[in-house]
């Protein structure tokens, strides 16, 4: 028995408690408990984003609730269909002209560029100044989806938090996944696919020390939203089942078109945008100009307007025919490709699915009418197209499957989904060869879709590995060779690229802002060794 205590012991002192006390070293119980309140704080947040939202729309409508084309063929007064956007865009536009320095509302690339290039940093008053802006957006009728806002609004409630705590970058990076978690949790009742969601497109990876945090943040915002909006699906289906396994391949066949559609739709996006840059209007005036464009589309499809679940609900209950699906999603592409060229502020996740579903409706009604003893009915297609499509566009094929079975409780068809989904990514990836928040980003010069070692080499400068000049040099300068200079605000990869192309170890550095005074040094070994210390760094972030 003392031989027995005495081992319990050694491995109590050797192991157990120094693993404790580096566990609480590393701050996870503050990071956990952080999570804990983000989680609660974003929901909140999400529930005021979603009020405002109504509150704007009941300005025109008299009414808060989502059914669109409903109260509007109610009321019969068409020229509110062109009014209230170009209205709402008019506002939309003052204030991103007086108050958003970017001149633009944030969304999800924000928050991925936050966490990879700012230390999660995002500014409270533009983070609050994106949400309004987006509300006022979608209450007024701009084609756009609430999730890629309600992502940055949680994000920013998490790195306000955070910011109050001395973290390392990588739990900054954890918490501020964990608010992106908690705003798709809160956003679509669907906590599993928040969890995921943060993970493979905010953090990039799927590390188990994230795992916890992002699942406490999660479940927190689910739980509040629910207490106040109540337990039920975003889409409600009548039960779908696959008629025969004989389809896998119209399901694969679905997923190329998916693909294809996705990749057309992302391009009428960027089509959109060039235009925009190119003409010469006042930024107060565009919105508008955009608004007054969706409004007269709406009065022909007044499904374009808002975030379209009305319409996507109708396509999933199979209530249109061949044609006015094609029609709905064409005019939906268009819509949504205007209303963000235009400055609008929303994000591309609800117009996904509803094109999606429009997509696979209508190759659902062909493939039935090909082959009749085979073929499901066509909700069960539009259901796949849903995740398809939105998975190609988002670049997050796991968890836009699991959104699409919280969001419907279509469990059913699992696989059926899986399969488009991964196809349509795929076909994607060949054409385009990035997401839409990827292009989003490459818009601005940030590449981070290839790699940590790209994204360090082209993030890091070489302010963070410069040695100041001495007081000795800086009372005598030292005479400078004819070589090349380097400035604080290069990258690491011009710095490694300068250092090799003339075999040099150690380059002058000039500051332009103090009237080009030399005021350091970049050496090769340190810029080396800061490269490889980012890559371990990275490395151990996303593997423990």
């Amino acid at each position: 028995m003392g031989e027995l205590r005495d081992r319990l012991f050694a491995v109590l002192g050797d192991v157990v408690l120094p693993r404790l006390r580096a566990f609480w070293a590393a701050k996870h119980p503050l990071v956990w408990l952080l999570a804990l309140m983000i989680g609660v704080a974003a929901a909140i947040a999400i529930l005021g984003f979603r009020l405002s939202i109504g509150y704007i729309q009941w300005l025109w409508l008299g009414n808060t609730h989502e059914n669109v084309v409903a109260t509007l063929a109610a009321m019969r007064a068409p020229w509110l269909v062109v009014a209230a956007p170009a209205a709402g865009g008019l506002v939309v536009g003052l204030i991103l002209w007086k108050l958003m320095p970017t001149r633009r509302a944030h969304g999800i690339a924000d928050v991925i560029e936050a966490g990879a290039l700012y230390n999660s940093n995002i500014s409270l008053r533009t983070g609050l100044t994106s949400a309004v802006v987006s509300a006022i957006s979608i209450g007024s009728g701009a084609s756009v989806g609430r999730e890629g806002p309600a992502v940055h609004l949680g994000a920013t409630v998490a790195a306000f938090l955070d910011r109050q705590f001395s973290l390392s970058p990588a739990a900054r990076r954890v918490l501020l996944a964990s608010g992106a978690a908690a705003a798709v949790s809160a956003s679509f009742n669907a906590p599993i696919a928040g969890v995921l969601f943060a993970h493979e497109v905010i953090l990039g990876h799927f590390a188990l020390s994230a795992f916890v945090p992002t699942v406490m943040a999660a479940v927190a915002a689910t739980l509040i939203t629910r207490v106040w909006l109540g337990d039920f699906p975003a889409f409600i289906l009548s039960e779908q089942h696959i008629a025969s396994y004989w389809e896998f391949p119209a399901f694969a066949l679905l997923g190329l078109v998916c693909g294809l559609v996705a990749v057309c739709f992302q391009l009428s996006i960027m089509s959109a945008d060039w235009t925009a840059r190119r003409a010469t209007l006042p930024l107060w005036l565009r919105p508008a100009l955009g608004g007054l464009a969706v409004g007269c589309m709406a009065l022909a499809v007044p499904e374009v307007l808002g975030v379209g679940y009305e319409a996507t609900n109708l396509a999933l209950r199979e209530n249109y025919g061949l044609g006015w699906l094609f029609v709905l999603l064409i005019a939906k592409t268009v819509a949504t490709a205007i209303s963000l060229a235009s400055r609008f502020g929303g994000g591309v996740f609800s117009p996904s699915l509803y094109i999606g579903a429009m997509a696979g409706g209508a190759f659902g009604i062909i493939a039935a009418t090909a082959f009749p003893a085979y073929a499901s009915s066509y909700g069960v297609y539009a259901l796949i197209g849903m995740g398809a499509v939105a998975g190609a566009v988002l670049g997050a094929p796991i968890s836009t499957a699991v959104i699409v079975f919280e969001l419907t409780g279509g469990y059913e068809l699992t696989i059926a989904i899986l399969l488009s989904v991964s196809i349509a990514s795929m076909v994607m990836q060949a054409f385009m060869g990035k997401s839409f928040f990827l292009w989003q980003l490459s818009q601005r010069g940030v590449f981070l879709g290839e790699g940590a070692h790209l994204r360090i080499v082209r993030t890091w400068t070489v302010r963070d590995f410069l040695k100041a000049l001495t007081p000795e040099e800086l009372a005598n300068p030292p005479e400078l060779e004819d070589r090349p200079k380097l400035i604080p605000t290069d990258t690491l990869e011009t710095a490694l690229r300068a250092f090799d192309e003339g075999g040099f170890t150690r380059l002058a550095v000039f500051d332009k802002r103090q009237g080009g005074r030399h005021i350091g040094w970049a050496d090769q070994i340190e810029a080396l060794s800061t490269y490889n210390w980012a890559l371990i760094e990275a490395n151990v972030e996303e593997h423990r």
